[in-house]
C-alpha cells in the first residue's frame, strides 16, 4: 500500500497533533510503505502562511526538510493529474483539495484524509 496525505494529515504529523490518530501516525512513519506529499499542499500551506491563516512553530524550510528527513516523497503535478483533475466533479470547491484528490486516483494511492467533502469522489480513502 502507499499513501498520499491530505495537507491536514501532515501538518498534524509534524506538529504531533492528538487529532492524528496513532493508525494513521504508524502507517506515516513504516518505511515498508511509501508516503507521499503533493506539491500542492506545499503550495497550499505557503499560501495560508504568507496570508497569515496559517501558523507554525517551524520555518517552511523546516518543514519542507521534514518531509525528507521522514522519507515523505513529494508529488509534481503532471499531465494525467491534470487530466483526472478536468473530469472530476465538482464535489469541492477547494482547488488544493481537488488537485490532491486527482493524484490520489491518477496514482492510485490511498488517500489520507479527514475531510469528509472529499468522501463524494470515487477514491481510496483512510483516516483510522
Amino acid at each position: 500500500m502507499a499513501f498520499l496525505l491530505d495537507t491536514h494529515a501532515f501538518l498534524w504529523f509534524v506538529s504531533g497533533d492528538s487529532k492524528l490518530p496513532t493508525s494513521v501516525c504508524d502507517k506515516i512513519m513504516d518505511m515498508n510503505q511509501p508516503c507521499f506529499l503533493s506539491v500542492a499542499s506545499l503550495w497550499e500551506i505557503t499560501i495560508k502562511k504568507q496570508l497569515g491563516k496559517l501558523e507554525l512553530n517551524i520555518s517552511l524550510e523546516e518543514l519542507f526538510d521534514y518531509a525528507d528527513r521522514n522519507q515523505i516523497e513529494i508529488i509534481q503535478i503532471n499531465y494525467d493529474h491534470l487530466h483526472t483533475l478536468s473530469i472530476l466533479p465538482n464535489h469541492h470547491s477547494d482547488p488544493f483539495d481537488r488537485l490532491i484528490i486527482s493524484q490520489a486516483i491518477s496514482e492510485k494511492l490511498i488517500l489520507i484524509t479527514r475531510d469528509k467533502g472529499l468522501k463524494k469522489y470515487k477514491a481510496n480513502q483512510q483516516w483510522k
